[in-house]
């Protein structure tokens, strides 16, 4: 199989070629007064034109014509128009060999250049290494070589010695990222990582893909799967360091591999190249796994409270009649005691005669049903489905490290609090718990007394969501939940770019700054007010009056105005349409799609050209024009094309 190349045709010229461009042209190959000294000394139009491609080749792209494989016509035909030259004398230099030979070693000597020898290969595989430590593209590689060469003032290679070595620098830099990857692993760890291939008959496929088939709807069991998953992966026990030590991008672009290839594709690799990938791969799984779990606890919490919340509505919905049965019961107790208030007689006997007191005991259930209902809290609605929390929860908070600004966070001390009853075994819930609750959950927890475990625990849960949802509470090792400082540029990245914007150091330092100068223009301002000199502005009765700006525009302006506007002939703008049609021609740009055929009826074109560029429409220049009808006009817009405007438009895109 035919290797394939680093650089494409496109890459090869831009790096290796001429450009074409005459802003290109002019920016590398415009002669200085020593370049015209030297070029002036040759003799005869022949030479000095040659000897100009070669200086200017030599500065641009840095190599000798002999070297050149891309074609130079665009140069020769600029720099013979600079020094006033035929551009067909080069072909006769062209045939001169010797000449060509002497005309580049004088130059060489003359600028402190060298050509290059097998000497230059490490030096130049190296410069592509380091260039290759933080990617993989071709074309960012070959141009640190030729940085590199340029630096040491070396005549550049042929471009296929300098491609060579580009590749040999990047299997070089992809070689120093999986020994920086792999650093530190024991025979035991680089075991598991080979097995992660090796066909498994209790997961029926590798552990590599049953790491990464995980099932993403939220259920426990599935919350469960997730975490097994995550404790193979930790199990595995790469550092948590061990991505710091090579270059993000590779580290990416070794992680993409890892997700794109299967196991097969990835046991084809050399040694150190699958490992580096499973490396990769297990760091990225880590954080994945762990996003899924919290995703998923996240959607299992806010579900139990949502469907609480969905279960009162529909308990409410189904009740309305009792609703309106029991409030007109109500309205007639009230109006029995009224009555026995009125007439003074036993308010208990009125009740019984026009009520029914057997009726108002039977309802009472009801009624406290419906009281309970209308003060029911979502918090108790979501502890009644308490055995869906407990499939997962345990298991949640033993596998994941929560963490939070502060040591003593009460929400971590609540989740340290569950992790020990559920060690120990106990089920009771101290009254010192901690509860980082709002007071009405308060409340009802402790409502008996003693904390309620299923209340406490669902609160707990529902808390520490909403907390890793606002960056309170972080997990390490996780990209969606992590903490809100690993957003921010790392504190040794600072100095370098505050010092290229001009900015302080920290941002007390700029406030400061931009604070002392808020207080010295308000000061300015006050004393320029207290001594009148502000136009248009002043203090009154301790408040601030601006007089409205003026029109600025003088009467004289307007009047010269009215004047010129009285000189211009009025005209319709159809007439000026068909006058500039008439000068420019410009209606037989516009041709029919299909035919290519220009369009025969100048009216109707201009009158959509008219509609489309007002923005009027059709419709309304039909009815506003009795010459024009929507047909005719959608036929002359719809089934035109201005050729010339496209053209341009594709020029510039």
């Amino acid at each position: 199989m035919a290797r394939r190349p680093l650089l494409t045709d496109e890459e090869r010229r831009l790096l290796f070629g001429v450009p074409g461009d005459p802003d290109a042209l002019a920016r590398h190959y415009t002669f200085t007064r020593s370049d015209q000294d030297l070029v002036a000394g040759r003799r005869g139009d022949t030479n000095r034109l040659g000897f100009a491609v070669q200086l200017t080749l030599l500065s641009h792209p840095g190599m000798g014509l002999a070297q050149m494989e891309e074609p130079v016509e665009a140069l020769v035909e600029w720099l013979a128009a600079q020094l006033d030259i035929p551009a067909a004398a080069f072909s006769e230099y062209a045939g001169r060999p010797q000449t060509m030979t002497d005309h580049a070693l004088f130059l060489a000597r003359t600028l402190g250049l060298r050509p290059p020898n097998a000497t230059d290969l490490p030096f130049m595989i190296e410069a592509a290494a380091q260039s290759a430590w933080g990617t993989d593209r071709g074309q960012l590689i070959v141009a640190a070589v030729i940085a590199a060469l340029r630096g040491e003032k070396i005549i550049l290679p042929a471009p296929a010695v300098i491609e060579r070595t580009a590749i040999a620098g990047r299997a070089r830099a992809r070689k120093r990222t999986a020994d920086a990857l792999l650093a530190g692993l024991s025979p035991a760890q680089l075991t598991k990582l080979d097995r992660l291939l090796t066909p498994d008959p209790a997961l029926e496929a590798t552990p590599f893909a049953w790491l990464r088939n995980a099932s993403t709807s939220p259920k426990p069991d599935h919350v469960r799967a997730l975490l097994d998953r995550l404790r193979f992966v930790r199990d595995i026990g790469i550092p948590p360091d061990a991505a710091g030590r090579v270059h993000d991008d590779r580290l990416q672009q070794l992680t993409r591999e890892g997700r794109i290839s299967d196991a097969h594709q990835i046991g084809r690799y050399r040694a150190y190249r699958r490992r580096a990938i499973l490396v990769a791969s297990v760091l990225d799984l880590e954080t994945r796994l762990t996003d899924a779990v919290l995703d998923m606890a996240d959607k299992l919490i806010g579900g139990l409270f949502a469907r609480a919340r969905k279960a009162r509505e529909r308990r409410y919905v189904a009740g309305t009649r009792n609703v309106a049965r029991l409030m007109r019961l109500f309205h007639d107790t009230i109006e029995a005691l009224g009555t026995a208030r009125n007439s003074e007689r036993d308010a208990f006997i009125i009740i019984d005669e026009t009520v029914g007191w057997t009726k108002l005991l039977r309802v009472q259930g009801e009624v406290r049903e419906l009281a309970d209902l209308a003060g029911e809290d979502p918090l108790q609605g979501a502890a009644d489905r308490y055995l869906t929390l407990r499939k997962f929860a345990p298991e949640l908070i033993e596998a994941l490290e929560f963490k939070a600004a502060r040591s003593h966070d009460p929400t971590l001390s609540a989740i340290r609090l569950l992790r020990d009853l559920n060690r120990s075994g106990k089920r009771a819930v101290s009254a010192d718990a901690p509860m980082p609750f709002r007071k009405d959950w308060k409340r009802l927890i402790c409502e008996q007394g003693q904390p309620n475990r299923r209340l406490y625990e669902t609160a707990v849960f529902a808390t520490l969501r909403d907390r890793l949802r606002s960056g309170d509470v972080w997990v390490e090792r996780s990209s969606n939940y992590r903490r809100f400082d690993s957003y921010l540029l790392p504190m040794a990245a600072v100095p370098a770019i505050t010092a290229e914007l001009g900015l302080p150091e920290t941002a007390d330092k700029w406030l400061a700054a931009r604070g002392a100068e808020l207080d010295r223009r308000l000061k300015r301002f006050a004393r320029r007010l207290q001594r009148g000199e502000l136009e248009g502005v002043e203090l009154r009765d301790g408040r601030l009056h601006v007089t409205p700006v003026k029109a600025a525009t003088p009467p004289e302006a307007e009047a010269l105005a009215a004047r010129i506007d009285a000189m211009l002939p009025s005209v319709r703008i159809t007439e000026v349409l068909h006058e500039v049609n008439r000068t420019t021609g410009f209606c037989t740009a516009f041709t029919n799609l299909r035919t290519g055929e220009p369009c025969d009826n100048e009216n109707a074109l201009l009158a959509a050209i008219l509609a489309d560029a007002t923005n009027l429409g059709l419709t309304r220049m039909a009815a506003a024009s009795p010459d024009f009808s929507y047909r005719v006009g959608f036929r002359a817009s719809a089934r035109r094309r201005m050729v010339r405007r496209l053209k341009r438009i594709a020029v510039v895109d």
